[in-house]
């Protein structure tokens, strides 16, 4: 394998164009505190911005609502503005010099600033350089964070000449409640001059300001020369921000940090070694790997400490308590990616959802900081769970896990729960569908009875998942009737409903059991980020029952080539994935084909390989591969937490993981001519695919391993744990 270093491999700029929502600036793997520029969008920063307002410390990756963080801004300046909004003070700057890489952000503002960003797993910090012979001023606002992420109170508190601390209440993620964060601040040198603003404006040597909404924030100027700004969080108290920034930055420089931050991801990138040619091919590879490594964030401070799902202090016990989980979308390829390739952190990510059930009683779907938000629909986090089972990361607690899990899925929470879980429940253990009802009340942005026949789908590939575990755990009982609620997906199979020449497909039904009517597949009535074409493909878990819905085997094939325009993938791949497939990043609807852009569908090109036509799922995963460039723009849809990145993290290597809950993968053409996955047990995948083209449409005409002589439509997962070596044979298909 080559010895180029995995850092300079990373361009961290891709997907901060077209709504990816990545952020470009400093972090460490899974590190709870970034540092990264703040633009005029609600993710922070977008490439075409032609301002920066400050540099925030806290960022999610990918996500697609609002309310996502860039909390605590900081921008240097030369003089003190007119107005402390950060609006109207925001500074021009340049993309020539500018530096995105894992570790280390750089840009040059206008009046000749220069700012580097580095982080720990607890802090982010900046080295801001002025003018020469020029005092430099630098803002610290607290009454403002990214664009739409509303400030509902703050306050700021300077101490000493170096030491800054305040919190800052804001709204969490899509349709969250308000939370705390606790900030300290230090500077590598004491500031000469200060003040603080209110909303009724600056007021200088004033050393505190609190209070509700409104601009608020303080000011040090320091003598000529660059200053190094150190921000901890917390969600804990003041003493755990102050706490994280002693242990991870005390008497550190910048230099140091930085040093450290990128060696630490030098280490977690070169857990996976590829084999190109293409400078650009490997961009794109090893920055997919690097946003898959972002999250899920740190969550317990320097010392232990977290705020759980019950708003009290917890402590761990030598693990680490993350958070921020995505799992509509974490559980279809990113968890899998994580689970196979960081084990340690994966046991840790099982603990913590355990947490997050002990404390707050149920299960969460989106969790956000420290409470569920009840956005999207569905039950995902059963099969979340249930993959980390199979991964070996449940030993101890699978007993504690599995009961948590039944009661999700046998149950509703009552009302006086946050958790809204399973709100479809009682008709879909009643009468085997989840009702669609635009009326039925919710505890936050989403509730699944308002997405009846996805939330159907969703309920019913998790009730065949979570069987697979209680069988293995030797609950027969509770096995059998999970299998048959896991066929519940047929229930909305109409097979009345034609379209595009093709007939049946799944149709929402009312409370009562009646069809909605009207009804076309290309609609939004009854799926949630999708229509009945994408989520006609969510049975990949009963592949006999859905082959006889659709007609045969050659009736399914038929409706795949359809759904990919696969006619049109072989003469021209690039052109056609992007005109026929591709929709905006918010554009769900109206729509009969794949949308890659989109979670729902994400499996879809394996469900050639589920029906015995594999040689095409390798052609549509090619053609697809095609969306992710060595660019701003170069992420398909928003990334969502890192869920897009393991997708084409997978599809490179020529492995995925198809079916939720089965511990297999189902293979395709690699992309690369060889790839080694370095596991955490010393074990390693050795992937090699001499013939590999990017520029061609190959299909595996062969797979050899040795692994017990098997027919290798399957990769099993006791297979790459031993470790092996695939050696896959390509054949190039004629345009």
């Amino acid at each position: 394998m080559d010895a180029l270093d995995p850092i300079e491999s990373v361009n961290t700029f891709i997907g901060t164009k077209d709504e990816g929502n990545t952020f470009p600036g400093a972090s460490v793997p899974f590190g709870k505190t970034h540092s990264s520029p703040v633009g005029s969008h609600y993710a922070g920063y977008r490439y075409d911005d032609q301002q920066i307002r400050g540099f925030g410390h806290f960022f999610l990756s990918g996500a697609g609502c609002w309310e996502q963080g860039g909390l605590v801004p900081i921008l240097p300046v030369t003089q003190l503005p007119s107005n402390f909004d950060h609006k109207r003070y925001a500074s021009k700057y340049s993309h020539d010099g500018e530096i995105g890489k894992p570790g280390y952000y750089k840009v040059k503002l206008d009046r000749d600033i220069t700012v580097e960003c580095t982080a720990t797993t607890r802090a982010g910090v900046e080295r801001y350089t002025f003018p020469s012979g020029t005092k430099g001023t630098l803002l610290i606002n607290v009454g403002q964070a990214n664009d739409k992420e509303p400030v509902s109170a703050s306050s700021i508190k300077i101490l000493d000449n170096r030491t800054i601390t305040g919190t800052v209440e804001t709204q969490a993620f899509c349709g969250g409640r308000p939370y705390t964060t606790y900030f300290t601040t230090t500077f590598d040198r004491p500031f000469r001059e200060f003040g603080t603003w209110g909303p009724n404006g600056p007021k200088p040597t004033q050393r505190e300001s609190k209070g509700g909404a409104g601009l608020r924030g303080a000011w040090v100027t320091f003598e000529p020369g660059p200053v190094t700004a150190y921000t901890s969080l917390s969600q804990v108290d003041q003493q755990g921000a102050t706490n994280n920034l002693t242990q991870e930055a005390a008497g550190k420089s910048f230099d140091d940090i930085r040093n450290e931050a990128q060696q630490a991801w030098r280490e977690e990138l070169g857990c996976i070694e590829i084999e190109t040619d293409d400078w650009d091919e490997r961009a794109v590879f090893y920055t997919a790997l690097y946003h898959v490594l972002l999250q899920p964030l740190t969550g317990s401070d320097a010392d232990g400490r977290y705020r759980g799902f019950d708003n009290q202090i917890h402590e761990t016990d030598g693990w680490t308590y993350y958070e921020y989980y995505s799992l509509w979308d974490t559980y279809r390829a990113h968890n899998q990616l994580l689970a196979l390739i960081r084990t340690k952190r994966s046991k840790d990510i099982a603990r913590s959802i355990l947490a997050i059930h002990e404390q707050g009683g149920w299960l969460p779907r989106w969790a956000f900081a420290n409470q569920e938000t009840n956005c999207m629909t569905g039950d995902p986090v059963t099969p979340f769970l249930v993959d980390l089972y199979k991964f070996g990361h449940l030993k101890g607690f699978e007993e504690q896990a599995y009961r948590a899990l039944l009661q999700n899925v046998d149950g509703v929470p009552p009302d006086a729960s946050r958790f809204q879980g399973r709100s479809g429940n009682p008709n879909y253990l009643l009468n085997g569908f989840v009702q669609y009802d635009k009326r039925f009340p919710k505890k936050g942005q989403d509730t699944d009875p308002h997405h009846g026949a996805s939330a159907t789908l969703e309920y019913a590939l998790a009730d065949a998942t979570l069987a697979i575990m209680a069988e293995e755990l030797g609950h027969k009982e509770d096995a059998e009737r999970l299998k048959k609620r896991g066929l519940n997906h047929r229930n909305l199979w109409d097979h009345s409903v034609t379209d595009r020449g093709f007939t049946g497909f799944p149709r929402p039904k009312l409370q009562g059991g009646a069809w909605l009517n009207p009804f076309t597949p290309q609609g939004p009535d009854g799926f949630h980020e999708g229509t009945a074409w994408q989520y006609q493909w969510l049975a990949q878990h009963d592949i006999s029952g859905l082959i006889t819905a659709l007609g045969g085997k050659a009736a399914a094939e038929a409706r795949l080539d359809d759904f990919f325009a696969y006619p049109d993938l072989l003469t021209d791949p690039k052109r056609t994935v992007r005109e026929k497939w591709v929709v905006g990043p918010y554009d769900y609807y109206n729509q009969f084909r794949y949308n890659p852009n989109n979670e729902p569908d994400l499996h879809a090109p394996w469900m050639y390989a589920l029906i015995g036509r594999p040689e095409k799922t390798s052609v549509v995963v090619r053609a697809a591969q095609t969306l992710f460039v060595n660019g701003p723009a170069g992420v398909t849809g928003n990334d969502d937490l890192g869920t897009m990145s393991a997708w084409y993290v997978f599809s490179a290597l020529g492995m995925y993981p198809a079916v939720p809950g089965t511990g297999e993968f189902v293979p395709h053409a690699p992309k690369f001519r060889r790839a080694v996955v370095h596991l955490e047990n010393g074990k390693d995948i050795v992937i090699k695919a001499e013939a590999a083209d990017t520029e061609k449409t190959q299909v595996v005409e062969r797979i050899r391993s040795g692994w017990l002589s098997k027919s290798k439509d399957r990769i099993e997962l006791a297979e790459l744990w031993s470790g092996t070596t695939l050696e896959v044979d390509l054949h190039t298909v004629s345009n």
